[in-house]
């Protein structure tokens, strides 16, 4: 087990303009500069390293896990009343935490089809990924890769790949690479069709992601139809105060 001291504030440095809004609301997806400073970047890299080296990062791997400490960097990200309001801004609505998680592809691997969260578990509504690069991002080290304007087309029927993971059905060649500088922030509907390239330096690739959805969202279980989402969180991730290896599959993008 690991346990982790690091800063526990953590700043949102952004006001929304109508612009933007109106830029995430047309392309299902806004790059949105700045949204953590430098520091705090740092700070959560390194917690997130220290919870990679608790649970094991193997080669060529993605690895995700919602686990984190209380009273580190990620439990302060993932209760930012300021991230809950500018997630809300973008959804137009009050904004509820679903499912936060690291975002790590090892060095050497780590590829990532084209997909929508919404492929995974349905949601009925707006929701939204807030995804946070650690370190700079760029083609060469598996950078997300979005489908603009792909969210207007709903959810899409899924293809399951070799790993297990969900995917379109016709895979773009045409996309948007999201470059990106630690603190940087992009949203992105579940809606919209995104993924990612290996990671072909030699270095882990270093995220950070933290998903909300609007509080009359409802989402489809196969066994048990619709629901409203907020009565019954999918998921449970209360902070821990240390990060244990887990026994089941843990990989993402």
């Amino acid at each position: 087990m690991s346990t982790i001291a690091s800063p526990a504030q953590v700043t949102i440095h952004a006001t929304l303009s109508d612009d933007q809004i109106g830029t995430y609301h047309r392309e299902g997806w806004l790059l949105i500069p700045g949204l953590l400073d430098r520091a705090t970047a740092a700070a959560l890299r390194a917690e997130v390293m220290e919870i990679m080296d608790a649970i094991g990062l193997p080669v060529t791997s993605l690895r995700q896990t919602s686990e984190h400490l209380s009273g580190g960097s990620i439990a302060s990200l993932i209760g930012s009343t300021a991230l809950a309001a500018l997630a809300a801004r973008l959804i137009s609505g009050p904004a509820h935490l679903y499912l936060p998680f690291t975002a790590v592809k090892s060095p050497g691997g780590g590829k990532f089809s084209f997909h929508q969260d919404n492929q995974y578990t349905n949601h009925d509504g707006p929701s939204i990924n807030l995804w946070f690069a650690l370190e700079p991002m760029r083609e060469e080290n598996g950078c997300l890769r979005m489908l603009p304007r792909s969210h207007r087309d709903g959810t899409l029927d899924a293809l399951v790949d070799d790993d297990q993971h969900k995917r379109v059905p016709i895979q773009p060649t045409r996309f948007t690479p999201v470059r990106m500088e630690p603190g940087d922030c992009v949203a992105f509907s579940r809606l919209t069709v995104h993924g990612s390239g290996a990671n072909v330096t030699a270095t882990p690739r270093v995220g950070y992601a933290v998903q909300f959805h609007r509080e009359d969202v409802k989402a489809w279980w196969p066994d048990e139809g619709w629901f409203p989402l907020i009565d019954r969180p999918r998921f449970s991730f209360p902070p821990v105060s240390a990060i244990s290896r887990p026994t089941g599959r843990v990989d993402g993008h």
